[in-house]
């Protein structure tokens, strides 16, 4: 990493925390996590974004955006209100065109609004499949979690990503997928960095590696 590198900002995954991120090594002095906020009744995904920043300080240097899953969404929607050097989206869309069909059917159906949220809580090996949580740890992590999310928020984050607009990956994107990832598919857009066996929670299962691609984005 250079002597003076740019302000390094981590948007988590829906609903999660900065434990999301606790297995990768980072090159960089002072990463800085973004906690999410209660979004506002029918709040859109731009005010929201506009809301959030106010943690990002201002500096000499754009920022760099690390954006996990639904972070990865938030962070190019910050990107349009300010610059940034560049986005890192890990597990993530890069546009609303790589979203499955039947998902973007599902949003346009409202179907997010009486999904049964509360029996996630009951289904944890089904659930700890679909995110690829493999062990002890990440199991544990992914239950505390689901439990602690709020589900207004999760019912409107998951809306938002089902009825996200984007057509094209932010300026200057970094896109590093799960080669095996059940939540998202790998993005098809060009140079996509696809971790071998990678599953959506794949920063928890191969640090090593996601830390390796991330430090190699970072430089």
């Amino acid at each position: 990493m250079a002597q003076n590198p740019p302000p390094l900002y981590l948007f988590t995954g829906l609903g999660a925390d900065e434990r999301m991120f606790q297995n990768l090594t980072l090159h960089h002095p002072n990463p800085q996590h973004i906690k999410w906020i209660t979004p506002l009744k029918n709040e859109s995904l731009p005010a929201y974004a506009q809301r959030l920043l106010v943690q990002i300080k201002p500096s000499a240097r754009p920022p760099v955006l690390i954006g996990l899953s639904f972070g990865g969404i938030i962070a190019q929607e910050v990107a349009k209100l300010i610059p940034v050097e560049k986005v890192i989206l890990l597990s993530s869309l890069a546009s609303a065109n790589d979203l499955q069909l039947y998902l973007r059917a599902a949003g346009k159906l409202k179907f997010h609004q009486w999904l049964p949220f509360p029996f996630l809580g009951q289904w944890q090996a089904p659930t700890a499949w679909v995110f690829g949580a493999k062990t002890k740890t990440a199991k544990h992590l992914l239950a505390s979690i689901i439990q602690e999310t709020d589900l207004a928020f999760l019912r409107w984050s998951l809306g938002q990503i089902l009825t996200w607009q984007q057509t094209r990956p932010a300026p200057n994107c970094v896109i590093i997928h799960g080669e095996r990832d059940k939540i998202l598919p790998v993005p098809q857009q060009a140079n996509v960095q696809v971790v071998k066996d990678g599953e959506h929670l794949m920063l928890l299962n191969q640090p090593a590696e996601v830390s390796r691609l991330l430090n190699q984005a970072l430089l």
